[in-house]
């Protein structure tokens, strides 16, 4: 299916060519009728062989009902522009094409209407001129008559060769369906309706509205039920859930894709500055914003209420009272705050190469880390570069270089103010650092800086004596060939090792105790789940004692550490398994 939009003055006919060319009225209040007047949105659908199902939206044409114009075209790739041959060029035709060409909208056909009535050779020239400085240049100009069909024929033929052309969307991309009507069917609830502009919709997945989870109880397209309907698509979603908030300009996501804000970043085009409190379209939403310029064509927007967006996203922002249209290109839904004197500008020189375009590097680069969930929520592609990957983050290199150079004068400064604990914690130096997991700090360690058992350590700096350093390197030699084999008591006693050595040996990160004189290297337990994941689950005491090849002694207070902290179960009958 493929969507196209209607545009032009009021009373020049865009109902009756919709009408000729689909065989319905997409009038369907009684007052709209009655006038001779489009006041809300209408719909109506042919199928054409060439390229099958076409939908048309309808829009009003008067001056009052702009903002319902554009809640019809705001998600719509094609517009159906419409003149009348025997009135002069109009202020809400302007209006209109103002609209498209600020949405980038390339793909349309003009239509002159009334070629029965006048002489369509001056409105097509007058139109063809006004099209040519705007993103619809190069558009088809048609003479036609929807009342005798005069020129229908070659109507259909231009607006089959545009709709031949739009791309294919994504049906796989992430939903985003701006509802622009809501009502209510007997028998069956909550209806809404919209442009799917890509994407997938089926009957039983669950769309967010906000943070509430509204699921899809029947879908409908062109009047017949669907299981899935596959973007450009008009759609019909009977919903079940709290609708108390859904309404026209609501807008259905799918869950955890999209990053609502209230603030953002935009490049504007247009004619002079836009007021300090414009209106925002985008999609079927309208939306009071406050808008702080940062340059000459950069500002910041304050959004009344949240809305999904993505870099890249073409909005238009709107002054109703001067009537003046510019076009807002999303640049950052997700911008840092302004907390110091001069922000501002410097946010202004960041953004200064920005077009629109999102480009993994250029982001990383401004933001210095990002999250794979929070790439997908901006649109941001991923791909392969110079960054590094730690789980789930992406670190810019700058920021990794940082970090690395500032690592070792953090932990010198927590040995000069620990000097019996003088190994930093992974955790703190993360806080440090406003870092957020300490896998980062981890992976961003640094010869001759050494991660020992969660904490990061400098050489020479653990704090402790000489001679009880090299009695515990002896200890770690012992446990490196035989990990599990515990030193016993006197060969503690024999290395001079006693409680409050031992103690500062663990704090150091040099050794762990798994219990009361039970001495094992720092990462022995993680060892030891993978040791024991291999046995046969669940497993006895003798087997892990096998597995380990230790001795009772040892392998009890372990496995009670390790029951303790969540990484073993022990049943009833004395086994235990892993947990995964």
């Amino acid at each position: 299916m493929q969507v196209v939009a209607t545009a032009g003055h009021v009373d020049h006919g865009k109902s009756t060519l919709v009408e000729a060319l689909t065989g319905a009225n997409p009038d369907r209040l009684a007052e709209e009728r009655r006038r001779g007047l489009t006041i809300e949105l209408g719909y109506c659908w042919t199928s054409w062989p060439e390229v099958g199902e076409v939908a048309f939206v309808d829009v009003p044409g008067h001056e009052r009902f702009l903002t319902t114009m554009l809640s019809g075209v705001g998600s719509v790739p094609a517009a159906l522009f419409v003149v009348a041959a025997d009135d002069p060029w109009m202020p809400q035709a302007a209006e209109h094409l103002a609209a498209l060409d600020a949405l980038r909208v390339r793909h349309a056909v003009v239509a002159v209407t009334r070629a029965d009535l006048a002489d369509p050779g001056p409105a097509a020239a007058r139109a063809a001129a006004e099209v040519a400085r705007t993103s619809l240049a190069g558009a088809p100009v048609v003479a036609v008559s929807g009342r005798t069909g005069m020129g229908l024929d070659d109507l259909r033929s231009a607006l089959t060769t545009m709709v031949a052309s739009l791309p294919d969307p994504d049906p796989q991309a992430d939903v985003r369906l701006w509802v622009d009507r809501r009502f209510t069917v007997r028998g069956s609830g909550t209806v809404v309706t919209g442009t799917l502009p890509a994407g997938t919709v089926r009957v039983g997945d669950t769309l967010v509205l906000g943070d509430t989870p509204l699921r899809v109880r029947s879908v409908q397209a062109l009047g017949r039920d669907r299981s899935a309907v596959s973007g450009v698509a008009r759609v019909a979603l009977n919903l079940t859930g709290r609708v108390d908030d859904l309404g026209r300009g609501s807008v259905l996501v799918t869950p955890g894709a999209w990053h609502h804000t209230t603030v953002v970043d935009v490049r504007i085009s247009g004619d002079d500055r836009p007021p300090v409190a414009p209106v925002l379209h985008i999609g079927a939403a309208d939306v009071g914003v406050r808008c702080r310029p940062l340059a000459d064509d950069l500002v910041r927007l304050t959004l009344a209420r949240p809305l999904p967006l993505r870099i890249g996203d073409r909005a238009l922002l709107r002054d109703p009272g001067r009537r003046m249209i510019w076009r807002a290109d999303v640049l950052d839904p997700d911008p840092p705050r302004f907390r110091r004197r001069g922000a501002a500008a410097r946010r202004a020189l960041q953004l200064a190469g920005a077009d629109g375009t999102p480009h993994l590097a250029d982001e990383l680069a401004r933001r210095g880390l990002l999250h794979r969930q929070r790439l997908r929520q901006l649109g941001i592609p991923l791909a392969r570069g110079e960054h590094l990957t730690v789980g789930p983050w992406l670190v810019a290199p700058g920021l990794a270089r940082t970090v690395a150079d500032r690592l070792p004068t953090l932990v010198q400064a927590h040995a000069r103010t620990h000097p019996l604990d003088p190994a930093a914690p992974l955790t703190v130096l993360a806080s440090q650092l406003r870092l957020p997991t300490p896998d980062l700090v981890r992976a961003l360690v640094r010869p001759p800086l050494e991660v020992v058992g969660g904490r990061v350590i400098a050489p020479g700096a653990d704090g402790l004596p000489p001679k009880i350093r090299k009695a515990v390197e002896q200890v770690r030699r012992d446990l490196s060939a035989a990990p599990f084999a515990a030193p016993t008591a006197d060969r503690l006693r024999e290395l001079g090792l006693d409680d409050r050595a031992l103690g500062a040996a663990e704090r150091s990160g040099r050794l762990w105790r798994a219990g009361p004189g039970i001495v094992l290297l720092p990462d022995a337990a993680d060892t030891a789940v993978e040791l024991l994941g291999e046995l046969d689950q669940p497993f006895t005491t003798s087997a892990a004692r096998e597995r380990l090849g230790t001795t009772r002694r040892v392998v009890l207070p372990l496995l009670d550490r390790l029951d303790k902290a969540g990484r073993t179960r022990r049943l009833p009958d004395d086994r235990r398994e892993i947990v995964r």
